[in-house]
């Protein structure tokens, strides 16, 4: 064999796997750099962890199978080596750790680890095909120096998923996972900015650029965040979490104030401000460009005091249990993650090697394994890249 090992994709879990594999390890990446995604993250400063990571906070068809990997290898021991490397961090809010300086302080730590170990990463390059041989797999590629054929004993598919394809990225990983028998479940976008339609769409592009604090429902998750207002309708931290869960045709509840204590302020403004709009009450809690579009079909009164027991509850409805119906998504174009992936029924999850192939491993983005936004995924790809390379180094 040319390799013990080689890994496809010099992303996070890529290079990762290839700084706890020995020796004869090489990496194989299709863009001229490696982690261009950790590079763009974060605002270039790298969301590369969460304190308060946990399974969670993770999206997956079993989601027990994240357990062990973030046992194994938890936030903690990633904080650790990042301060060890010497690189400078804070927390931003709720638990999201950012480099202070750049994340390519991050990409340069990872890749003194694969120089360390002896590995390689192996630039513009990609794969044609990928086979099984004897005591292995060869794999055909296309390089600046033309077409080569590699082998080698373990083969780790880290290539991610479909977000960002002007970044390159495809489905290959979910191929290949299918060419050797593993399945592969329902992916979508997620992380991604809803979009609406007809004159809702009209609406959001007149507000376009309001930010304001609200709850987020969907059916199987709630996100307490805040939510952008965009010309093609809703981003910002809640809408994106949301967007994870949400499936085309339901709705979205929107909750931008409380209930019982939007009541108790608008009775007392009936009592004590009759003469104000309800327009100028609101805009005491809420964006004043955002106001009118919330209640303009609502046949409000001019003055809070003639405000009746129906519109004072239809007004608590609207602000509290705003139901939207989203035309879409953005889609992969401005994803920043893919939902579903490898079936992890599939793949060992103290190894994350193919339970059907030997000495194939899938980690990272292409399995089935989505984590919440704030620092989660890079997690996961820390996570399932250290237990891969540790259990290809105890097989060596």
């Amino acid at each position: 064999m040319d390799f013990d090992t080689i890994v496809i994709g010099a992303g996070a879990a890529g290079m990762m796997c290839a700084a706890q594999a020995p020796g004869n390890c090489l990496v194989i990446e299709h863009a001229k750099a490696a982690g261009e995604k950790i590079r763009i993250s974060g605002g270039g400063r790298c969301n590369f962890t969460n304190l308060y990571t946990s399974s969670e906070n993770f999206i997956s068809q079993n989601p027990h199978f994240v357990k062990s990997a973030l046992a194994r290898y938890s936030q903690w021991d990633f904080i650790d080596w990042v301060a060890k490397s010497g690189i400078a961090y804070h927390e931003k809010t709720l638990g999201q750790l950012f480099c202070d300086i750049s994340a390519k302080e991050i990409i340069s730590m990872l890749k003194i680890a694969i120089d360390n170990a002896g590995g390689k990463i192996l630039l513009n390059t990609s794969i044609q095909n990928v086979e099984a041989i004897q005591h292995g797999y060869r794999l055909n590629l296309n390089s600046p120096d033309g077409q080569t054929t590699l082998t080698t004993h373990n083969l780790v598919v880290a290539c991610g998923g479909k977000p960002i394809p002007k970044m390159g990225a495809t489905d290959f990983g979910l191929r290949l996972a299918q060419q050797f028998g593993l399945s592969v479940t329902e992916t979508h976008a997620g992380l991604v900015p809803f979009t609406f339609s007809g004159q809702q769409q009209e609406d959001f592009k007149e507000i376009s650029g309001v930010a304001v604090p609200a709850k987020v429902y969907t059916t199987n998750a709630t996100f307490n965040e805040a939510i952008l207002f965009t010309h093609r309708g809703l981003s910002g931290p809640a809408s994106l979490q949301a967007s994870s869960y949400w499936k085309s045709g339901q709705n979205i509840t929107v909750s931008l104030l409380d209930k019982l204590t939007l009541e108790t302020i608008l009775k007392l403004a009936k009592n004590s401000e009759g003469r104000k709009s309800p327009y100028s009450i609101l805009t005491r809690l809420l964006p004043a460009r955002l106001v009118p579009k919330l209640i303009k079909d609502l046949e409000l009164p001019e003055r809070i005091a003639d405000l009746d027991t129906k519109q004072l509850a239809k007004l608590c409805t609207r602000l509290s249990d705003w139901q939207l119906m989203p035309s879409g998504t953005e889609g992969y174009r401005t994803a920043e993650v893919m939902v579903g992936g490898v079936d992890t029924n599939g793949l060992l999850s103290k190894t994350m090697m193919a339970k059907n192939q030997k000495g194939l491993y899938f980690i990272g983005e292409c399995v089935d394994v989505t984590g919440w936004l704030g620092g989660y995924n890079f997690q996961w790809a820390w996570s399932s890249g250290w237990v891969a390379g540790q259990s290809i180094r105890n097989s060596l």
